[in-house]
């Protein structure tokens, strides 16, 4: 067993909780830093597959060590010095929530693509500023743990950077501006020049494999941020003056998985924020809108115009300013529904968050599973994204209806009237189906689908004509009604059903 005794992990206070990769999964003890929050805890749990106890000091360590050692024995690190010095500096970027290697090192995959990310955020200075030194040389420990993992090998290696938006947010800066863009490019520049001068001085000691670029994209000759236009061409200098370099490529964005989230990274690589706020599950397991880690360090005001969702444009902008500095292209960000605006603080869960200028959020229970019910407004107030979080159904049911919500808000935004699907989806009659406790105007629903649109109805459309469906009609599915038990063949329907009658002749069976 790799032993503590010495390192920063001896004697720090940790605490335990019990945490899943995602609410299909088992919990299972988890034991991380007592400043470290829920959201890492579940990356812990989806970085370490299985069910026994995790405490991440031991995590880290289990590829920490052996990766120093191995460090020792290619040559790349010369002494057991520089071997202290390299898992020390490790040690202390992954306590900082700084920079990590991926998943694939955590858990020993040599046949799995490696890479290393650095949290940008985690690298704002306390007057505001970002501390290009210590980015600069947490880069170049992204280099050599990659060049040790890989062997001395590997022409191609993979150093990137997430949540950029979050830092442009931390200094004032608008996604979709110059000034933004100015820093961006400083940032990959500073990156691509760190990791090859690092890959410079590995050469020096094992050999170089490649030349020296003759001409380098020029980095913004000055940004808004004191001394990072500075600190790029430094690097890239630096860079520039070596004999040779042992890599061809080195700098990469890569889409975020569980690194990130252990990193306290919300937004991978440079793709924008999609609002002040992200959605979560509380302890109770309810769903809960929460303010983002970048909103946190803004005021309200702030956190809404910097955090506001950027078009598309703007990050076509931002990556044409960026793509010179990396070594391939990078990935397209993942669509995600704008939010309503940041909401007051969460009341209890039998009532719903008072609607406020683009949405509301309706938290209940339906026969006895919690739902999430939250819409977006455009300008005029007029309904335009719906969508439903649910906590206790497995993936593939989510994912169905999380499909299904999309279209609704797709044909809303396009003109669909919001009563041809309240009529297409009231008093649908699938489980999980009952009670509904949290609305007092809607007692009982005969599925989520159904108290989702006449809730809707009732909101937006001032239906009060669709009444609650009697207890008889709330019945499991198992018990039947004789009009359920009829052949389905032939079909004699009226003409025009109303939506209630419809709904009593068919049902969604597993």
């Amino acid at each position: 067993m790799t032993s503590l005794a010495g390192t920063i992990w001896d004697g720090m206070a940790l605490w335990r909780m019990r945490a899943a990769p995602d609410p299909d999964s088992k919990p299972r003890a988890i034991a991380l830093p007592v400043s470290w929050d829920e959201d890492a805890a579940s990356a812990i749990a989806a970085i370490a597959p299985g069910h026994a106890p995790v405490a991440l000091p031991r995590l880290a360590e289990g590829w920490i060590a052996p990766l120093v050692a191995r460090g020792r024995q290619l040559g790349i690190l010369a002494d057991a010095a520089e071997q202290d010095r390299l898992a020390h500096a490790l040690r202390a970027l992954l306590l900082a929530r700084a920079a990590a290697p991926g998943i694939a090192i955590w858990r020993g995959d040599a046949r799995s693509a490696s890479r290393f990310v650095l949290n940008l955020p985690a690298f704002l200075d306390a007057e505001g500023g970002f501390d290009a030194g210590a980015y600069a040389a947490a880069v170049a420990v992204g280099v050599r743990v990659l060049d040790i993992w890989t062997g001395a090998k590997s022409p191609r290696l993979s150093i990137g950077f997430a949540d950029l938006a979050g830092l442009l947010a931390g200094l004032g800066l608008a996604y979709d501006s110059a000034e933004a863009r100015s820093v961006g490019a400083a940032i990959a520049a500073l990156t691509r020049g760190a990791a090859e001068a690092e890959s410079g001085r590995i050469a020096e000691r094992l050999g170089a494999r490649e030349p020296v670029a003759l001409i380098a994209p020029a980095p913004p000759e000055a940004t808004v941020v004191p001394g990072l236009a500075e600190a790029a061409r430094a690097a890239l200098d630096e860079a520039a003056g070596s004999l040779g370099l042992r890599h061809q490529a080195l700098v990469a964005l890569s889409a975020p998985d569980a690194v990130e989230r252990l990193l306290g990274a919300e937004i991978g690589g440079l793709a924008p924020a999609s609002g002040p706020t992200r959605l979560t599950l509380d302890r109770e397991g309810w769903v809960a809108e929460v303010p983002t880690r970048a909103a946190l360090r803004l005021g309200r005001a702030e956190a809404e115009r910097l955090l506001a969702p950027a078009p598309d444009s703007a990050w076509i902008a931002l990556a044409q300013a960026i793509a010179p500095f990396l070594h391939a292209a990078p990935p397209m960000p993942l669509a995600s529904a704008a939010p309503a605006s940041a909401p007051a603080p969460l009341p209890s869960r039998a009532t719903a968050l008072p609607t406020r200028p683009g949405g509301s959020v309706w938290r209940v229970s339906v026969g006895g599973h919690k739902v999430v019910l939250r819409t977006t407004e455009d300008g005029a107030g007029k309904l335009s994204e719906v969508s439903i979080a649910l906590t206790k159904e497995g993936a593939a049911y989510r994912s169905l209806m999380d499909a299904m919500l999309q279209t609704v808000s797709i044909g809303l935004q396009h003109g669909v009237a919001l009563d041809h699907y309240v009529e297409a989806h009231a008093y649908t009659r699938f489980g999980p189906a009952g009670v509904v406790e949290g609305d007092p105007a809607i007692r009982r629903a005969t599925s989520v689908l159904d108290w989702a649109f006449r809730r809707l109805a009732l909101d937006y459309l001032g239906r009060r004509d669709l009444a609650d469906p009697s207890e008889e009609d709330c019945a499991p599915d198992a018990t039947g009604h004789a009009a359920e038990q009829a052949p389905l063949l032939p079909m004699d329907l009226p003409s025009s059903p109303a939506p209630r009658a419809r709904r009593r002749q068919f049902k969604l069976v597993g």
